[in-house]
């Protein structure tokens, strides 16, 4: 398996090609072609599917860059000064909120201040482009107070003004933003396609690629981040302690403990997590189609495999007491 420090995932901004969702591109394009661009657009879908390529694509056309059949029907040459300003973060009509701060560290959410930014982005005419954009990378990570300064502004539509949104989860948002935006909706390109494009980007063996798209759901840019990660050795890591429940194996937890620890340490525990709840996910979903009962336990550890990550990150909790949290409610749930 190819390792992480081998497989580099480009940011959305530099990517310049998009495929499979041919449909968004068309009518994003017909509405900007008619004058009739609304104002915000929510781009819905899993994580990984292409939404923040598809923002960037549109934000550089409306942002200037002319038409390049070469990269798609919102294509436009990587070349051009608009694209090389997006690539280089100092296009004076663009801004970007997301949960990646200007030190290049994660934060637990994008704050308030970010989202205020907004207002006064908006207020002021194109400097250098027929329109002033903002893309949001994702509306999910905005924080209960952040999310209410970004109604505000939908609330007063800005001239020459296009806000375009990322959302992986629409549902989580409040439904007076969700009901401001024209919706546009992306879906995985499916096992095969998914597998096709991680294997042109990647080293990885056609074995590898299948199953890293199996784990991203058919999500490209996901199973991509996956085999950047090295998710396979998680998750087989993550079968080994579902396969023995309701004995843990300690010293197998221990060493997994360990890569909880450093700069990439969340990074690692949030893998661990995500593939113990798909897998348990799994479990369940195919014992409920069996008819088999006494689920309950099962459902209440697969919630705290998906709530753990997020506390521990927010909180600042110890990862490797929370690791030993989660396998207690495992063993519990496999005695049932």
């Amino acid at each position: 398996m190819t390792k992480a420090t081998e497989i580099e995932v480009p940011h959305p901004r530099d990517v310049f090609a998009l495929q499979g969702h041919e449909a968004a591109e068309e009518a994003f394009e017909d509405a900007r072609a008619r004058g009739r661009l609304h104002h915000a657009w929510l781009l819905t879908g899993p994580e990984g599917v292409g939404k923040a390529t598809f923002a960037y694509r549109a934000a550089r056309r409306l942002l200037g860059a002319p038409a390049d059949p070469r990269h798609g029907l919102l294509g436009a040459d990587p070349a051009h000064p608009v694209s090389r300003q997006v690539m280089g973060r100092a296009h004076p009509d663009l801004l970007v909120l997301e949960r990646v701060g200007e030190d290049g560290k994660p934060r637990k959410s994008i704050p308030v201040d970010e989202a205020r930014r907004l207002s006064e982005f908006f207020s002021k005419s194109p400097a250098s482009a027929p329109h002033r954009v903002a893309i949001i990378d994702a509306a999910d990570d905005l924080n209960v107070n952040a999310a209410n300064a970004l109604l505000k502004t939908l609330e007063e539509p800005p001239p020459k003004g296009v806000l375009l949104m990322v959302a992986h989860s629409p549902g989580r948002l409040l439904p007076t933003i969700r009901s401001r935006c024209r919706r546009l909706a992306f879906h995985p390109l499916g096992l095969e396609a998914s597998a096709d494009f991680v294997r042109a980007r990647t080293e990885v063996s056609e074995e590898a690629a299948l199953r890293l798209s199996r784990m991203s759901g058919g999500a490209p840019g996901r199973a991509w981040v996956l085999a950047a990660a090295a998710a396979i050795p998680m998750d087989d890591a993550a079968r080994e302690l579902l396969a023995h429940l309701p004995q843990v194996d300690e010293a197998m937890a221990l060493s997994l403990a360990d890569r909880f620890k450093g700069g990439e340490g969340q990074a690692q525990f949030n893998l661990l997590f995500d593939r113990l709840s798909d897998r348990v996910r799994a479990m369940v979903t195919d014992r409920a189609a069996q008819g088999i009962g006494a689920l309950d336990r099962w459902a209440q550890a697969w919630e705290t495999l998906q709530r753990l990550p997020r506390e521990v990150e927010a909180l600042n909790l110890d990862r490797t007491d929370a690791l030993f949290a989660a396998l207690l409610e495992l063993r519990q749930a496999a005695r049932t």
